[in-house]
């Protein structure tokens, strides 16, 4: 295990709450964090995204919009089938998850653990910004994808001093 986690900013910022992942990145991606975590905001460039997960990454956390029928700003921690949906459509101009993952798996790549960290959106009509609910929805994000990286990190080092002793 390489202690490795990525967190994946993914949206489309001309699709208003769509924006939602690449808000939280560009948030999280002046911040501190331990060595082996990478922040980075993919936007709609799931080829690249699927690249990057060739890297050996212990765990991916993907901050997207997830429209699931709840309240608007409503934010779930979804953690999908490992399994990827072989014929999931892929787009070289958006970024689904499901086909990402497909993809990693075809060029031969395999992802450990994929936790998304998804928010409700009101509107993913053209335009630019968040809505109301959502903007309300990062400053929470932030904290549960901080505490996500924790859990991680501390989980992979108390696997690793084990795997020492």
């Amino acid at each position: 295990m390489s202690g490795r986690v990525l967190v994946a900013g993914i949206g489309n910022i001309f699709l208003g709450d769509d924006g939602f992942g690449v808000e939280v990145a560009q948030r999280l991606a002046g911040e501190a964090f331990p060595a082996g975590v990478r922040v980075v905001d993919f936007g709609i460039r799931g080829l690249h995204l699927a690249h990057e997960l060739l890297n050996d990454y212990d765990t991916a956390i993907l901050v997207d919009a997830a429209p699931r029928g709840g309240t608007p700003g409503t934010l779930y921690v979804i953690e999908p089938d490992p399994a990827p949906t072989p014929d999931a459509p892929f787009d070289a101009h958006a970024l689904n998850p499901e086909a990402v993952l497909a993809a990693v798996k075809a060029l031969g790549g395999e992802v450990g653990r994929v936790l998304v960290v998804g928010c409700e959106p009101a509107t993913v009509e053209e335009g630019i910004g968040l809505s109301a609910p959502v903007a309300r929805a990062v400053d929470e994000a932030l904290r549960v994808v901080r505490d996500l990286v924790a859990d991680e990190t501390t989980s992979r080092t108390q696997e690793q001093e084990e795997a020492r002793t």
